[in-house]
C-alpha cells in the first residue's frame, strides 16, 4: 500500500508541474503557438479525459522510475525478486547499503538524467519528424526534465 501511495503521489506531481509549466504565463502561449494548438481547441476537448489519461501515463512512468532512481532495486533483481529465497549475503548487503543514496536530491539527479538523456531525445526525434521547432522541443523536453526530477525525488526519498 505504501508503494502504491508513493507512486500515485509521484504521478500526481506531474499534473501539478504541467499546470504550472503549460500555464499561459509560463510556457503555455509559446507551446500553443509552436505546437499549432489554440486555446479554443484545448477548451473544446474533453479535459477530464485528458487529465485522467495523463495521470495514468504518469503512473506508468512512476512505476518504472522506481527502478531508475533506487539503486537497491538492482540488488533485488539480482536475486530474482524474492527476498525469501535470497542467500544471507543479500540480507547483509541490504543491512549495510539498504538506505544508501535514498534521498530526494539523489532521486532528482536520476530524474534529471532520465529527462535529459531519455525523454528529451524521444521528444526531439518526434519533433524533428513532425517538423516542430526547437522551442517546442525545449518546452516539452524541459517539462519532462523538471517532472522527472520531482518524480524521481519523491520516489527515491519516500519509497
Amino acid at each position: 500500500m505504501h508503494t502504491l501511495l508513493i507512486l500515485l503521489l509521484s504521478a500526481f506531481s506531474s499534473l501539478i508541474v504541467g499546470f504550472i509549466w503549460y500555464n499561459p504565463k509560463v510556457f503555455g502561449n509559446i507551446w500553443m503557438r509552436e505546437s499549432g494548438v489554440s486555446a479554443e481547441k484545448i477548451k473544446a476537448g474533453n479535459m477530464a479525459l485528458t487529465i485522467l489519461v495523463s495521470f495514468l501515463y504518469a503512473f506508468f512512468i512512476s512505476f518504472i522510475f522506481q527502478y531508475l532512481v533506487i539503486h537497491q532495486t538492482g540488488a533485488l533483481g539480482m536475486i530474482g525478486g524474492n527476498e525469501l529465497k535470497a542467500l544471507p549475503s543479500y540480507a547483509n548487503f541490504m543491512r549495510d547499503y539498504g538506505n544508501a543514496f535514498r534521498t530526494f536530491k539523489h532521486g532528482a539527479l536520476h530524474g534529471f538524467f532520465t529527462g535529459l538523456f531519455f525523454c528529451l531525445p524521444i521528444i526531439g526525434v518526434g519533433a524533428l519528424h513532425e517538423r516542430r521547432s526547437w522551442k517546442y522541443t525545449l518546452i516539452a523536453g524541459g517539462y519532462w526534465i523538471v517532472t522527472g526530477m520531482i518524480m524521481g525525488g519523491i520516489i527515491c526519498q519516500w519509497m
